[in-house]
C-alpha cells in the first residue's frame, strides 16, 4: 500500500505515452459512438426514440415559441412539453426549460434553422470556441511558452476529454460555458471591461456565478464589476423590450418547478448531478439537510477562494481553484457541466510547465480528467458518488499548495530573491 500511495503522490505513473494512448482510445471510442448514434437514428430521434442532442430539444422548442411571438411559453412545463411532442413525436420525455430570458434570444436564432443543422451549427461553433480557450490557456505567456505550444498533444487531450462527449450527446453548452470563463479569466486584467462583459454573458448559466462577483469585490476589480453590471442590465433591458414584462413573471413562476421537481426530487436523476447536494441527497439526506451540507461547502469554498484570490499565488491556480469551486459551490450540475474542469486541467498543467509538477498534481490531474467518464455509472450502479468527491479533494489539495506556494513567495520576496 505505501508504494502504491507514493506511486500516486509522485505521479510518476501519468506519462506523456499514456496520455496519448489514453487519449486517443478514448477520442476513437467517442467518434465511433457518435457514428453508432447517428446511423441507428430514425429521423429526428436516436434509436431509444429520443430526440438526438436530447437536451438541445427544449433550446430548439423554446426558440420556436419565440418565434411565434410567445417568448413565455418554454416556462411553462406542460406547454413546453406538448412542443417537444409536436416536433419529436408523442413519446417524446419532457426536457425542461431552465433557462433566465437571456438565453431566448439565441434559441429563436437556433429554431429559425432545421433541427439537425441547428444542432450541428451550435455544437460545432461552440466546440470550436472551447478548443481556442483552452489553446489560449496553454499559449499564455511564461517562460516555456515556446515548449507548451510545440507540444500537440493538447488537442486530441481536450478534444477526447470524457465530458466533451456526454456535452455533444446532449446537445448541451457546457462548451459556451467553458469558453466564455475561460476567456473572461484570460482577460481579467489586460481587458477589465471585456471580461466583465463575458462574465455578464453568464447569466444564462447564473449557478456558475456566485463565486465570480465575491472575487471581483475582494480583489477591488471594480472596472471588470462594473462591466459585467452593467452587461446584465442591458440584457435584461433587452429582454423585455424584445419579449415584454410577462417574460419575468413566467421565469419566476417556473423556478418552483425548477426546485422542486428537478432539483429537490431529483427527477434528473441523482446519479447525473454531480453536486455536494446531489450526494447528500443520493445517501438518503432530508431535503433541509442536503441543503445545510451544500451550505457548509458553497460557506467554505467561497472563504477559501477569496483568501486565495487576495493573496500572491500564481494567477493560474486561482483560475482553476474558480473553476473547479463554481461547481462545488451550487446545488445543481450535472457531469456535462463538468466541461469547466477542462480548462482548471489546462491552468494546471500551464503551472506545471512553467514550475514543475509538485506532489500529487499529475494524479489529480489525471482523476480530474477522467472522472466525467465514470462519474455517471459508478454513481448510478453502485450509488457511490464519484465527481464532487474528486472535485472536492482536488479543490482541498489546490488551496493547499496554492496557499504554501503564497507563502514561499512571500519569503522569496522578504529575503529579496526572485519569487
Amino acid at each position: 500500500m505505501a508504494a502504491i500511495l507514493d506511486t500516486l503522490r509522485g505521479g510518476a505513473w501519468v506519462t506523456r505515452e499514456r496520455a496519448r494512448l489514453v487519449g486517443f482510445a478514448l477520442l476513437a471510442a467517442s467518434v465511433l459512438g457518435l457514428a453508432f448514434i447517428l446511423a441507428t437514428a430514425n429521423g429526428l430521434n436516436d434509436r431509444l426514440g429520443q430526440p438526438l442532442g436530447t437536451d438541445f430539444s427544449n433550446i430548439y422548442a423554446a426558440g420556436t415559441y419565440v418565434l411565434e411571438g410567445e417568448a413565455s411559453k418554454p416556462f411553462d412545463p406542460a406547454a413546453q412539453w406538448a412542443r417537444e411532442r409536436v416536433i419529436f413525436g408523442a413519446a417524446t420525455p419532457l426536457y425542461g426549460w431552465h433557462y433566465p430570458p437571456f438565453f431566448l434570444g439565441l434559441a429563436a436564432l437556433l429554431a429559425s434553422m432545421p433541427y439537425l443543422v441547428a444542432l450541428l451549427v451550435w455544437q460545432g461553433v461552440t466546440l470550436i470556441l472551447y478548443l481556442l480557450a483552452i489553446r489560449s490557456i496553454l499559449s499564455s505567456p511564461s517562460p516555456l511558452q515556446g515548449e507548451a505550444k510545440q507540444d500537440r498533444l493538447w488537442l486530441p487531450l481536450a478534444l477526447a476529454y470524457p465530458a466533451v462527449f456526454i456535452n455533444i450527446g446532449h446537445g448541451h453548452n457546457g462548451f459556451l460555458t467553458a469558453a466564455l470563463f475561460t476567456a473572461a479569466l484570460l482577460t481579467l486584467d489586460k481587458r477589465p471591461v471585456l471580461s466583465g462583459v463575458l462574465i455578464g454573458c453568464l447569466a444564462y448559466k447564473p449557478q456558475f456565478g456566485l463565486l465570480i462577483p465575491l472575487v471581483l469585490i475582494a480583489t477591488g476589480r471594480w472596472r471588470v464589476f462594473i462591466a459585467a453590471a452593467i452587461t446584465v442590465a442591458a440584457m435584461a433591458v433587452a429582454v423585455t423590450l424584445a419579449f415584454g414584462v410577462d417574460v419575468w413573471r413566467a421565469f419566476i413562476a417556473s423556478g418552483e418547478f425548477t426546485r422542486t421537481v428537478v432539483l429537490e426530487q431529483g427527477s434528473t436523476g441523482w446519479h447525473k448531478i454531480q453536486t455536494l447536494f446531489s450526494w447528500a441527497r443520493m445517501w438518503g439526506a432530508s431535503i433541509p439537510v442536503a441543503y445545510a451540507v451544500q451550505a457548509i461547502a458553497t460557506l467554505g469554498v467561497a472563504v477559501g477562494i477569496v483568501a486565495l484570490w487576495r493573496s500572491r499565488a500564481p494567477f493560474a491556480l486561482k483560475a482553476a481553484a474558480l473553476l473547479i469551486g463554481s461547481l462545488l459551490a451550487t446545488p445543481y450540475s450535472l457531469d456535462y457541466d463538468m466541461m469547466l474542469i477542462a480548462p482548471a486541467i489546462a491552468f494546471l498543467a500551464a503551472d506545471a510547465f512553467q514550475r514543475g509538477a509538485p506532489p500529487w498534481q499529475k494524479t489529480l490531474l489525471a482523476a480530474l480528467w477522467l472522472t466525467p467518464l465514470i462519474a455517471r455509472s459508478v454513481a448510478q450502479a453502485t450509488h457511490i458518488p464519484i465527481g464532487a468527491p474528486v472535485m472536492l479533494l482536488s479543490f482541498t489539495w489546490l488551496l493547499h499548495y496554492a496557499m504554501h506556494t503564497n507563502d514561499r513567495i512571500k519569503a522569496a520576496r522578504f529575503a529579496g530573491e526572485a519569487p
